[in-house]
């Protein structure tokens, strides 16, 4: 079970840090990554870590503005979200797979979201 938090409204510019709490697996067995979807937009790729945090991807809109890490000991991943923007705002999901590639294709553990709302 993946359990999202830190949602929430802020006004451009500012920042919030989302956080993705895993249960009931060996969270360092799965890479992980950080989706995002706006209303009526399909989902998109926002981040991702691999199982041992060595190595991230980002998509070009977020990159240099977001940072995503994970603690393999608490069984936890972040996002940091930097200079948010109004073309920000969506419902944030985590999700943990055995590759990157798979999350992706939606395959995986999915959270249930988390909104995320930038005021201009």
């Amino acid at each position: 079970q993946l359990v999202e938090s830190g949602g929430g409204l802020v006004q451009a510019g500012g920042s919030l840090r989302l956080s993705c709490a895993a249960s009931g697996r060996t969270f360092n067995d799965y890479a992980v990554g950080w989706f995002r979807q706006a209303p009526g937009k399909e989902r998109e790729f926002v981040a991702a870590i691999t199982k041992n945090g060595e190595t991230t991807y980002y998509a070009g809109s977020v990159e240099g503005r977001f940072t995503i890490a994970r603690d393999n000991a608490k069984s936890t991943s972040s996002l940091q979200m930097n200079s948010l923007k109004p073309e920000d705002t969506a419902v944030y999901s985590c999700a943990a797979g055995l590759a990157i590639e798979w999350l992706k294709k939606g395959l995986g553990l999915w959270g249930q979201g988390t909104q995320v709302t930038v005021s201009s």
